[in-house]
């Protein structure tokens, strides 16, 4: 049996090496062959002692099968071999790149906002995506009533309330890093961008539960509305394309007076009215004059200073681009390949 593996081994080591079929063909002779030496056992096999002859002959089929296994791969693989020898090569052909993925579209539209914003002086700040409720509603001017404050808009953390800053939330809006801002640097001139994450307990085909916003605010003397239309006329041209503009329709937020909704012209009428938008507008986002009791809380004069503020939906203005036609908000964050590989 030992002479019989060492066999085994030595047959499988020279088949491993044979560069040809001539080689191929010399060795499967003389290990398989009429005369070759596996042959040589079995014609032995008779001498073996009857109780090894049984185990004797299963290692020997093992080892011819072996043997013949190695000889059939070693064929395959100088055939497979000599094919690839005779094709042509160009050495000085380029390689073959890896797919390389890219940004997804939402960060595509995060960088673009903040680079058409810091043209004009505003400076991007990040505040805490875990807030808490002062900031995100108290020092907003916003009433303990108010609906937005309800558990049923608001995720509110299972956490230990604080007796001065209240229940901690995931942040509502990107408004709640308006008075972080003026407590940050004191006093005016504030020019501030804030990009960021936030939550609301809304999903259908124009929400998600989770979002991004951009947030603008501008402090400083005589400060008017006429600033704030003048940006955002200015950012409606550099995102969206020229003939793109802004208007500003009254409405009421707890945290601005005046308050305004920002709509912004159908890329298609440009204003005048069509059968896709009928008014020819599209509703925007926020915007208002930063109220006298926020500035009051962040520590600024509101007799000397004043500003403006406005937050916006980073998708639903990415999602207002000429020739986007996206029906429904969650297909961002769908992770389809076929969807995002167009951007």
């Amino acid at each position: 049996m030992e002479e019989l593996h060492n066999l085994k081994n030595e047959a499988l080591a020279l088949i491993n090496e044979a560069k040809n079929d001539q080689e191929l063909k010399s060795l499967e002779i003389t290990f398989l062959g009429r005369k070759g030496k596996v042959n040589q056992f079995f014609k032995n096999l008779a001498q073996v002692k009857k109780q090894e002859r049984i185990r004797f002959g299963q290692l020997l089929n093992e080892s011819k099968k072996a043997i013949e296994k190695a000889l059939s791969n070693q064929k395959q693989l100088i055939a497979d071999q000599q094919a690839s020898d005779q094709q042509w090569f160009d050495i000085t052909q380029p390689g073959q790149l890896p797919a390389i993925g890219h940004l997804h579209l939402i960060t595509q539209a995060i960088r673009e906002i903040n680079t058409i914003f810091s043209q004009i002086g505003f400076i991007r700040v990040r505040y805490p995506q875990v807030e808490w409720d002062w900031y995100a509603f108290e020092s907003l001017n916003m009433p303990k009533d108010h609906p937005a404050r309800d558990e049923w808009e608001t995720f509110f953390l299972d956490t230990a309330e604080n007796q001065k800053m209240g229940k901690m939330v995931l942040t509502p809006q990107t408004s709640s890093g308006q008075v972080r801002e003026m407590e940050r640097l004191g006093q005016p001139p504030i020019r501030m961008i804030n990009i960021a994450k936030c939550h609301r307990r809304q999903q259908d085909i124009t929400h998600t539960v989770m979002f991004h916003q951009f947030e603008g605010l501008v402090i400083d003397e005589n400060i008017s509305i006429s600033h704030l239309k003048g940006v955002t006329d200015y950012f409606a041209d550099k995102f969206y394309g020229k003939g793109r503009k802004t208007r500003l329709r009254p409405f009421n937020f707890k945290f601005t007076e005046p308050s305004f909704e920002i709509d912004i012209n159908c890329p298609l009428c440009l204003g005048k009215g069509c059968k896709t938008c009928k008014s020819g507008w599209h509703e925007l986002g926020g915007a208002g004059m930063v109220h006298p009791n926020v500035l009051k809380v962040g520590g600024i004069d509101p007799s000397k200073y004043s500003g403006f503020a406005f937050g916006w939906g980073v998708e639903r203005t990415y999602l207002m681009k000429s020739g986007l036609k996206i029906d429904d908000l969650r297909l961002i964050y769908s992770n389809d390949l076929r969807f995002l590989e167009q951007f």
